[in-house]
């Protein structure tokens, strides 16, 4: 395990075991609350389990997911002071699908 943490700090550039912890409770808690909060905004919106296939239902529940937990990792990321990390995160994950649509996010 030790040499797994040893490596992704490496591969992200984390500095000290105090960044990297932080980071890796970031992952954990903006995965958690992302799921948990998805429903709420289903519900919201007027969807439900209930009323559709679950071959509908399901991706459309991911895809209600997804940016909430992009949103929650810059926002939950910043407060904890890595900001940087998770903007750098974001552009690196984001970079094949701007170039898609014609746009580079490392301006």
């Amino acid at each position: 395990m030790k040499a797994f943490y040893q490596r992704f700090k490496l591969k992200y550039g984390i500095d000290s075991d105090k960044d990297g912890i932080i980071i890796i409770m970031v992952f954990a808690l903006t995965g958690s609350l992302s799921v948990k909060l998805a429903r709420p905004v289903l519900e919201y919106l007027g969807i439900s389990k209930d009323m559709m296939s679950p071959w509908v239902f399901w991706p459309l529940r991911i895809l209600i997911i997804f940016p909430i937990y992009q949103l929650l990792q810059i926002a939950i990321g910043s407060s904890l002071g890595q900001f940087k990390f998770f903007w750098q995160f974001q552009k690196k994950m984001f970079g094949p699908m701007g170039k898609l649509f014609g746009y580079s996010f490392n301006k």
